[in-house]
């Protein structure tokens, strides 16, 4: 299985996702040996999930249509099926779709032994409560169907989520439970890690303690949580046999009989039992070095790409709220999850000089505040995606928001570290109104947040030399970082990634004020960070008026609420790299858009004009504000 990726569809729909919180609903099929789903009807809102269990002896899942009640619709889902020999304990497989709509979905049990659909084993989803189409009808009519039920003939499932369940240890055993499975291709093979600390690692029959070339692999989970949150997916492909072992060398766990298998034959010389023999007499068992490999490795639903090594800690993977808004110690490290969703770990060598001038310091305590803002955004968003509250969001997104609150975290210890080497007062404490009542609202502060962050460490960048070049280096890692977040960001909005190979230049002082006058909760930031040049006190820019052309969607005329001056006003159009174009503004406050502009581009109303960006500050009448001129590649049509 390949990790997931940010897909063209799942840009183009992004916008569209529901922001309603989902729910969950569990079916079961044949409980207390009942040809019957429980509940039988149930109803469903568009993105809830329905996750189907299984008990004795042998069922499945099948989508029909009302008029073919025990014949598969053309397009239905199907989970294949399902043995269990027990009327009383679930199958560790299950099934789940998600609903996509309201209209009525009608299921049946396909098993012919016996006829199940006929003899009244069908479901409902969102069926009419009165009318034509009623539950009632459906099953009446599936009673007299025609016989023998019919069902997809590869027989594979298809339109959902066909999942076995693996426990890793269970019980401080030294077992996969269960050990030794008969699945369908196409099913997914979820691993969960208990108590102790194990890996799963495929291999040959031939080598049952080996890992084998091109197959899955874990690292190593310590965890003393159960559950512990931390799983392992795979995807079987095809019907050939999948072995695999745990190579914890510490009481020899694949060679004690911790070995697993998928489809392996019930008789001959390859069976379960003669591989779990041949383990027990195989040399010390290995893993290979980089990890995870093949499958999907998740820490409660979020995909970890990449860990440093063999060694996996799940006690550490928690997301600490405490580090978000204070100022981590001297010395602080964090978990092996963190710096691997952040693709590395903090600078080793910064080069620093033998002292911090006083604008440097002033620097460094602006972009950790700026970054404190970020961290804050990020950290919100994700909470509520990785509980649940967003629904319908792709794993995918959720592991790239993750990666970018981790980036986060570790951009701001450069800041934090720098001053803290110099012994320069931090920013402690800062708290910030965040609005996320939607995914859309979040997203759009997430945007603010990481652009004014890429532009003011431009501005940055431009003003140290001499003495502090050192930190030209340092800042300088994270702003391809700090661009890619916007881009993304920008393609979630259904626009071009414009943010990335165009990053605008912000004057710092601005970009905090920004941050201050409208994020920052009063009295949380301390004397430090009121001490900075923030240009806090700036009036707001308020936008009243847009006019766009016809069929390119640019934005060409704007109108804004005119602040108090005695002298002419223009507004400075703060483009890419620097670049700077100004617009007059007529007595009724309006202003034409320059040409040549696109993307977001952040304004200010000023009283001079023919300044460079870094300078506007000093002419300032209001605050800056984002606004979207057009898509830098065509058009927004």
């Amino acid at each position: 299985m390949t990790w997931l990726q940010l897909s063209s569809v799942a840009l183009t729909l992004i916008s569209a996702w529901s922001t309603v919180a989902a729910t969950h609903h569990e079916v079961t099929v044949g409980a207390g040996g009942q040809l019957k789903f429980i509940p039988e009807t149930l109803n469903a809102q568009v993105g809830d999930q329905i996750t189907y269990r299984f008990f004795a002896k042998n069922h499945s899942v099948v989508q029909s249509t009302f008029a073919e009640p025990c014949r598969p619709q053309i397009g239905g889902f199907f989970s294949g099926f399902v043995v269990n020999p027990s009327q009383d304990d679930t199958a560790p497989t299950t099934f789940t779709i998600h609903v996509n709509d309201t209209k009525p979905i009608w299921v049946y049990c396909g098993q012919r032994n016996n006829d199940h659909c006929q003899n009244g084993m069908v479901h409902a989803i969102n069926a009419s409560p009165e009318g034509t189409n009623t539950f009632s009808n459906f099953k009446s009519a599936a009673s007299n169907a025609q016989r023998p039920s019919l069902t997809p003939s590869d027989g594979l499932p298809v339109g959902g989520v066909r999942k076995l369940h693996v426990d890793v240890g269970s019980n401080g055993n030294l077992v996969f439970d269960p050990s030794n499975v008969a699945e369908l291709p196409r099913t997914v093979i979820e691993f969960s890690f208990n108590p102790a600390n194990h890996s799963i690692v495929q291999s040959s029959f031939d080598a049952p303690c080996q890992p084998l070339d091109g197959g899955f692999s874990t690292p190593f989970v310590p965890t003393q949580q159960a559950p512990s949150g931390v799983t392992f997916e795979v995807v079987v492909k095809d019907t050939k046999p999948i072995w695999f072992y745990c190579a914890q060398t510490a009481k020899t766990h694949c060679q004690a009989g911790m070995v697993g298998s998928i489809n392996a034959a019930n008789t001959g010389d390859k069976t379960f039992e003669a591989f779990k023999q041949l383990a027990a007499k195989a040399p010390a068992s290995n893993l290979p070095t980089h990890q995870p490999n093949v499958g999907v490795l998740k820490v409660n639903g979020t995909a970890v790409y990449n860990v440093n090594g063999v060694v996996f800690d799940s006690t550490k993977t928690g997301w600490d709220s405490s580090i978000v808004t204070d100022v981590p110690a001297p010395g602080y490290t964090y978990s092996p999850y963190m710096v691997a969703m952040a693709g590395g770990s903090v600078p080793e060598n910064y080069g620093w000089t033998d002292r911090l001038s006083s604008n440097a310091t002033e620097y460094l305590q602006a972009m950790q505040l700026m970054d404190h803002f970020v961290v804050q955004v990020l950290f919100e968003g994700y909470s509520k995606l990785r509980q649940g509250e967003w629904t319908g969001i792709p794993e995918s997104i959720i592991s790239i928001f993750g990666s970018m609150f981790a980036q986060a975290l570790i951009q701001r210890s450069t800041y934090i570290e720098s001053l803290q080497h110099f012994n320069k007062p931090t920013i402690n404490g800062c708290r910030f109104n965040i609005d996320s009542s939607s995914f859309d609202e979040w997203l759009q502060t997430s945007l603010t947040a990481t652009t004014l962050s890429t532009g003011a460490v431009m501005d940055i960048i431009t003003q140290v030399e001499g003495q502090d070049h050192w930190m030209i280096a340092a800042l300088a890692t994270a702003l391809g970082s700090k661009a890619r977040m916007s881009a993304v960001i920008n393609m979630m909005q259904n626009h071009m990634a414009a943010s990335a190979p165009r990053e605008e230049l912000i004057p710092v002082e601005l970009a905090l004020g920004y941050v201050r006058s409208k994020y920052a909760v009063g009295g949380t930031c301390g004397p430090e960070a009121d001490s900075l040049n923030s240009k806090a006190d700036l009036p707001a820019l308020n936008i009243t008026a847009k006019e766009t052309q016809s069929g390119t969607g640019r934005l060409t005329s704007i109108t804004v609420s005119l602040p108090s001056s005695n002298g002419s006003r223009y507004v400075a159009w703060i483009g890419p790299w620097g670049g700077i174009k100004y617009s007059d503004l007529d007595a009724d406050g309006k202003t034409v858009v320059p040409e040549g502009l696109s993307g977001h581009v952040w304004i200010a109303v000023t009283s001079a004009k023919g300044m460079r960006a870094k300078e506007i500050s000093h002419s300032a009448l209001t605050a800056i504000e984002k606004v979207w001129v057009v898509d830098p590649w065509g058009h927004d049509g």
